[in-house]
């Protein structure tokens, strides 16, 4: 679909607060640079006893969730957190509703966008465990401005989801993309597409600063504990005209363009979100944040094994329907175009892989002088310190560190005289509007052994411009035992940029590492014994390795994306495959997701990954571990290999850190 601007349209524009410098947020202002992130630590933060755990996810059109955040969301619905789910646009396209071979129909856009409405209705009811045509409760819900949604509302087994639906509209009546075309013109108003039979009887207007609003204040309302977006900076993609139209990508882009503008919208208010709570006197709202590739998924080799795919995909079909289901919808079914065995036999195979925009974002682990752990990761945008309040695993409240708005994945390394180093991607600037939209590598480094921080610090970006610089991975980190700092991110070639800290603390040049090779975000990175540097990434047809920043020229095998790295050594999974492989074959740990690998004299190899279920694995010395603790986990685990052993550090979906010995 074609992305051009539209002509610009004479509306009132509203003034936005600037109140972000006081929270840490970069948040639009309108035809302004937008204030400057506020870094300072020490802000209160919301008490976890205030907070129960709730999944909150935005998607552009109705099945985003269903190809991209499964099974994660999945994996918290099922461990009891309430899921509320909002779909801006209505997903009407071009109103035809049709399976291949199918006798044409005449375009219905008010029915398809019904149809499609009731084809999550289908699924949902599923994943609660109850039958296809259950009746939900359905409204229409409040919102800032005084607009309206729809919403539905479902409850089984002490489990709910409610869908909320804005019905934005796709296109704009020039036939534009109509989000992508909101989000960079602020003189541009939307009016909502009504599907047939909704609750909700009369259209209204969005702007710019109005889904700004009307996102942030349904975070207000809802308080998640876990928020899921899309991909608001995806891959570049130089695709040939025919085939981009025919993957649906926006041009120069490996993602459609809805969802790169929902997603920038959804971080947008997640922003506000937060200025407001601090605006108001409350503390910063704790949640946690995974944003999901989408159309990146039909590029690489695919990371989920049969069993996880067929557990994912047959949430597609009740989505998709039938149009021989009696399902008592005059408008349809489901999106008949994705039913039956359609999301396995489609060639662009987006219901294959799930892969997270930030990897790597697990708490950050480090032991302090006294023996006890400290966790690091990022809460309500900012980064955050949770102590052990006494050894075995007893966890305070978080300590604000500031340096938000943060992307979720942090890098650590600890020095040789035990002072911590975080690295974090910051969404420096997110304008939309034409304006700045920049990210930035930024550091945090300790003062002392278990003490304060110095203040943040930016490493700036190893791109030059803004649109490229957006493209920057998760930071990867190791320290080495000449006391110096290897820091490692993946660029806007898909190649890895790497940045070198010298034991006198000053930080060499942007360089990129040899070879023209792409690879996936996720690199894993150890010392060996030697003290040498190795670093992997899983590529197009192998992982490649590089060795204190050369590449080796040995033929490793091809990977789903999940990889560790342990003495130097990989662990890796085949494509679609659960099998986790290392030096010596199949290590025994079986199931999908990030993969970590540690190593030492007491113990031996640990490995730590997700099983088919979703729950922490620990394999050592031949035997298999699993935690069956409940309530849902809203990032990958940790692994820290101490003088009390092994010791497993989560996230919970409250956003409260857990610890396991297995």
């Amino acid at each position: 679909m074609q992305h051009t601007r539209p002509r610009r349209r004479a509306v009132l524009a509203t003034a936005l607060a600037a109140t972000a410098a006081a929270a840490g947020c970069s948040v639009p202002a309108p035809r302004r640079s937008a204030p400057t992130a506020d870094p300072a630590p020490g802000k209160p933060i919301a008490s976890a006893p205030a907070r129960r755990a709730l999944l909150m996810q935005f998607a552009a059109h109705p099945d985003d969730d269903l190809y991209f955040m499964n099974p994660d969301s999945q994996r918290l619905l099922d461990a009891g957190v309430p899921l509320v789910s909002v779909y801006v646009t209505a997903g009407e396209h071009n109103g035809v509703n049709r399976i291949a071979g199918m006798p044409g129909t005449p375009p219905d856009r008010a029915a398809y966008s019904a149809a499609r409405h009731q084809g999550l209705r289908q699924s949902y009811a599923a994943a609660l465990g109850l039958p296809l045509f259950t009746p939900w409760r359905r409204g229409t819900l409040e919102l800032a401005g005084g607009r309206r949604a729809e919403v539905d509302v479902l409850a089984h087994g002490g489990r709910r989801v409610e869908l909320v639906l804005l019905n934005l509209p796709m296109h704009t009546p020039r036939r534009y993309m109509a989000l992508p075309a909101l989000w960079e013109d602020r003189a541009l108003e939307l009016r909502t597409h009504l599907p047939a039979g909704s609750p909700v009887t009369r259209a209204d207007a969005y702007d710019y600063d109005g889904l700004v609003g009307v996102l942030a204040g349904l975070l207000a309302r809802y308080r998640p504990t876990v928020v899921h977006t899309l991909d608001p900076d995806p891959d570049v993609q130089h695709s040939d005209e025919a085939t981009r139209r025919r993957d649906s990508e926006q041009p120069g882009y490996a993602d459609h363009g809805d969802h790169t503008a929902v997603a920038c919208f959804t971080w947008a208010a997640l922003c506000r979100r937060v200025s407001d709570a601090v605006r108001d006197g409350e503390p910063i709202p704790a949640f946690t944040t995974t944003a999901f590739r989408g159309y990146y998924n039909r590029h690489w080799p695919k990371n989920l094994p049969p069993g996880v795919l067929k557990e994912k995909a047959a949430r597609l079909v009740p989505y998709g329907g039938d149009p021989s289901w009696r399902c008592g919808n005059p408008s349809g079914c489901g999106d008949y175009g994705v039913g039956g065995d359609r999301p396995l036999t489609n060639r662009k195979g987006w219901v294959r892989s799930t892969h997270h925009r930030w990897p790597g974002a697990r708490p950050a682990l480090a032991e302090e002088p006294d023996g006890r752990l400290a966790a690091y990761g990022v809460l309500g945008l900012r980064a955050v310190r949770w102590r052990e309040s006494a050894p075995g695993g007893v966890w305070g409240d978080p300590e604000d560190l500031g340096g938000g708005p943060l992307a979720p994945a942090l890098g650590s390394a600890v020095l040789p005289d035990g002072r911590v180093l975080l690295l974090g991607v910051r969404l420096a600037a997110l304008d939309g509007h034409g304006g700045a939209n920049r990210r930035e590598v930024v550091l945090l480094e300790q003062r002392s052994p278990g003490g304060p921080f110095l203040p943040w610090r930016g490493l700036g970006n190893p791109e030059h411009g803004d649109d490229r610089g957006r493209r920057l991975g998760s930071p990867a980190a190791v320290a080495a035992p000449d006391g110096r700092v290897h820091l490692f991110v993946r660029n806007a070639d898909k190649r890895l940029s790497t940045r070198v800290r010298a034991v006198d603390g000053s930080w060499g040049p942007w360089r990129t590492l040899p070879g023209d090779a792409e690879v996936q975000d996720g690199p894993a990175v150890s010392v060996d014994p030697a003290g040498r540097v190795h670093v992997y990434a899983a590529g197009r047809e192998s992982v490649r390795h590089w060795v204190d920043g050369r590449e080796r020229t040995e033929r490793l095998p091809l990977s789903g994306s999940a990889l560790a790295s342990a003495d130097g050594e990989l662990f890796h999974r085949p494509p679609a495959d659960a099998r986790l492989l290392g030096p010596a074959g199949d290590t025994g740990l079986d199931g999908y997701g990030e993969v970590v690998a540690a190593r030492s004299a007491a113990l031996g190899t640990v490995l730590l990954g997700t099983d088919a279920r979703g729950r922490a694995v620990v394999r050592a010395g031949g035997r298999t571990r699993v935690r069956t603790a409940k309530g849902g986990a809203a990032a990958p685990a940790a692994l820290h290999l101490g003088a009390r052993g092994a010791t497993v550090v989560g996230l919970g979906a409250d956003g409260r850190p857990w610890s396991w010995k297995p």
